[in-house]
Order: C-alpha cells, then sequence, then structure tokens
C-alpha cells in the first residue's frame, strides 16, 4: 500500500518559496567557521542570503544556530543537511517550497536560482544533473513524515539529503557549462582559496 501524494497546486495557487541557507556544519575540513569567511568584506552568509533574496524567494531562513541570523537550530543535531532541513520544516507552519543552498558555494548566481526556484513548478524536487544542492524541495505533510523517517534510519546513506531527494521522486535540470561552474564549494581552505582568487 503506498502514500497518496497531495494534489500539487495550480499556477494560481503557487505556494511560497522560502530561501533556506544551509550554515549549521562544523566547517571540520575548513578548520574555522564557512559561514563567516570573508567574501568580499562580508560574511559569506550574508552574501548567500543576498543571492537567494536577488532570485525572488518570498522569505529567508538561516539553518544552524545563528542567532545573529535568527538561525532554526537543526531538529537533531550531527545529521547534517537532513537534520538542518528537519528543523526548518517543522519551523514551517505551511506548505511551501524551499529552495535550498549551502553557505560554501559563493559563486552561485541569482539567475540560476531562479532556474530551480521557477522551472517544473509541479515538480516535487528538483536540482541539477549529477548535484544534490542546490535544491527547491516542497515542503508538506508527507515531506515531513518522509524526513522524520529518514532521521531514524540506521544506515547513514539513508539519513541524507540524497535520498530524501530519491524518495521525492526528484526531478534533474542540466546545466550550461557557465551554470556547472557556479557549483564549486568550498570545504577546505585549498577550494576556497582558488574560488577566491
Amino acid at each position: 500500500m503506498g502514500t497518496t501524494m497531495p494534489a500539487m497546486p495550480t499556477a494560481a495557487e503557487r505556494l511560497p518559496c522560502i530561501g533556506v541557507v544551509l550554515a549549521g556544519g562544523q566547517s571540520t575540513r575548513m578548520g574555522r567557521d564557512k559561514a563567516l569567511l570573508e567574501w568580499h568584506g562580508r560574511p559569506l552568509l550574508e552574501r548567500q542570503l543576498d543571492a537567494l533574496r536577488a532570485s525572488g524567494v518570498d522569505e529567508l531562513r538561516v539553518s544552524g544556530d545563528r542567532p545573529a541570523y535568527h538561525g532554526v537550530v537543526d531538529m537533531q543535531p550531527g545529521l547534517g543537511p537532513l537534520g538542518g532541513l528537519a528543523g526548518i520544516a517543522g519551523a514551517v507552519a505551511d506548505d511551501a517550497d524551499l529552495l535550498v543552498i549551502p553557505v560554501d558555494m559563493p559563486l552561485l548566481g541569482a539567475a540560476l536560482l531562479r532556474r530551480l526556484r521557477t522551472e517544473q513548478p509541479q515538480a516535487r524536487g528538483l536540482r541539477c544533473v549529477d548535484h544534490v544542492l542546490p535544491t527547491r524541495l516542497r515542503v508538506d505533510a508527507a515531506t515531513r513524515a518522509l524526513l522524520a523517517a529518514l532521521l531514524h534510519e540506521r544506515e547513514p546513506r539513508q539519513r541524507s539529503l540524497r535520498a530524501l531527494q530519491q524518495a521525492m521522486g526528484c526531478t534533474e535540470i542540466a546545466l550550461a557549462a557557465d551554470e556547472i561552474a557556479q557549483l564549486a564549494d568550498c570545504n577546505t581552505e585549498a577550494s576556497w582559496n582558488e574560488v577566491n582568487r
């Protein structure tokens, strides 16, 4: 017996889109807090919020224990992006689409994020080919139940954003070369220096 997915909203019933920056990680490979790295004179986290704002989202949220940014603490600490998304889903009362980006992708542009926000509006999830992030995810009762189930999985690979996207039937969009270049992430000092030249 399968789970029945809720009816998709029509164009006239477009769900609000909430931009989310995942900024709750430990930054262990970087050795310092990635969210506070300086990008052109400002914290990287603020740069990411600006990119989401420019993409046309209706609201902004920060995932992570960041009081200065009204951050939403992970529902279960130590579970990576999935724990962060569960916290955000718990803090969002109504159904919504989440446009989710990591704090450590400083080259993301508003045009690419706008594509993710607007293309294939009926899709429950949308991501770029071969990349888990950035992503757009529909948050509703079915997604909340799925998040709760995945957080209790014993196998670490099942407690992942990739597992959530797979279970939601996430659709992929192909990217042009200049868009692929925007997906460079900065997990280490070397990768940060390469992107920040």
